[in-house]
């Protein structure tokens, strides 16, 4: 079963010579280009030969693989053979120097540590980045329930094999690409303390960061935290959302929020197996907020649509979960949205008095539910279907 991507719809959209596909393992990056590149020649680094070959005589392994006919050609998993991109840069700069058609040239990788290091290094200016994260409400549809959504994520091969085990699957996950790959390649040797840190995190999903304590509670400093945080972001794991404030207004707070970007992992770190328990809990809510905060990042980065995403929220208690600022053809907007863990009993969400001051463009609120249908709920508040949220962002932009 192939459940078709957003964002193959922009992979043809103007761009530099090499153009580099990151994100996690396992969320569809080789499928993506196999779809959407069925004639190209694919050279994966995972296999040790090849690997080998790379290292040894880039050129020789470039050549054979067609790029001097013109071929697209995929390096999966490049940043294994980091002697590889020297060589992709001497061919993208003698075929503009000669006036050649330039190479092209797709790369992948998982390790974004490994990756940006080897771009930086030899391809800057020459290679643009694409995004691809794992599967959205909006390209699941009706391949998915609410259960799914908090069980199995957004990992394709969980759909795709229905019998798999979520909780096996999210612990072998966590072995060899969390353990292994990410921490291993930035460097963290506490790798205990790391994944606690990281369960600990995963409980605060939705929730404003609080690194002393996390450190406090596994033993390092709370600067160690916001370090192994910055690794987790780099690789698209989990990040930091920032809360809108201007200096003029002492009021808000300016303390970060942190999510995860695929919610079954999370769900899955918190210690949840079975549905029923979880959608009963008090984290239910900000499980399904952290699901709507990734629904965000994937209208993004999966539709190139021009987001800037914070959230408001007050020393008094005034709160909006999300502020989207959207640079579309009509000129900047704004849309509050709150995530709401209900169907049948949601209420109109107003623009708090202290956000409609500071930003009075903003005069309508999003209520973002797991179900249900789209309704007006106010003269200024609309119920929308998670399904639907990046159907209705995209009709805004146009």
């Amino acid at each position: 079963m192939w459940i078709p991507r957003d964002l193959g719809e922009f992979l043809d959209r103007p761009a530099l010579p090499a153009r580099v596909l990151v994100g996690p393992r396992q969320s569809g990056k080789s499928s993506l280009l196999a779809q959407h590149l069925p004639n190209a020649m694919w050279v994966s680094l995972d296999d040790i030969q090849l690997r080998r070959r790379a290292q040894d005589d880039p050129a020789l392994l470039l050549e054979s693989a067609g790029v001097a006919e013109g071929k697209a050609i995929i390096l999966d998993e490049a940043a294994l053979a980091p002697e590889l991109f020297a060589e992709i840069k001497r061919r993208i700069d003698d075929a503009r120097r000669e006036g050649r058609r330039e190479p092209s040239i797709w790369i992948t990788g998982s390790n974004r540590h490994l990756l940006d290091q080897s771009v930086r290094e030899s391809l800057a200016g020459r290679a643009s980045y694409f995004s691809l994260h794992t599967l959205s409400a909006h390209e699941l549809g009706d391949h998915a329930s609410i259960t799914d959504w908090m069980l199995r994520g957004g990992f394709p091969e969980l759909y795709v094999r229905r019998d798999l085990d979520p909780a096996q699957y999210f612990a072998d996950y966590v072995r060899t690409f969390v353990e292994k790959d990410v921490a291993a390649s930035a460097g963290i040797q506490q790798i205990d303390a790391f994944l606690r840190a990281l369960q600990l995190l995963a409980a605060r999903t939705g929730t404003l960061l609080n690194a002393t304590d996390i450190g406090q509670q596994v033993g390092v400093k709370g600067q160690t935290v916001s370090l192994w945080l910055d690794t987790l972001q780099r690789n698209a794991l989990a990040v930091r959302l920032q809360p809108f404030h201007t200096n003029l207004n002492k009021r808000i707070v300016k303390t970060p929020k942190v999510y995860f970007m695929d919610v079954g992992l999370a769900a899955h770190l918190q210690g949840w197996r079975t549905a029923g328990p979880l959608l009963a809990s008090p984290q239910a809510g900000p499980l399904f907020e952290t699901l709507v905060f990734g629904e965000l990042m994937r209208a993004r980065d999966h539709c190139g649509l021009p987001l800037d995403v914070s959230f408001w929220r007050t020393k008094e208690g005034e709160e909006i979960d999300f502020l989207v600022r959207t640079n579309g053809a009509s000129g900047p907007g704004w849309i509050a949205i709150e995530a709401k863990f209900s169907i049948q009993q949601v209420d109109a969400v107003a623009v708090p008095a202290s956000l409609a001051k500071a930003i009075p463009e903003i005069r309508e609120t999003w209520v973002v539910t797991p179900g249900g249908t789209e309704q007006a709920l106010s003269a200024t508040s609309t119920q929308i279907p998670i399904r639907l949220l990046t159907t209705r962002l995209r009709e805004k932009l146009q």
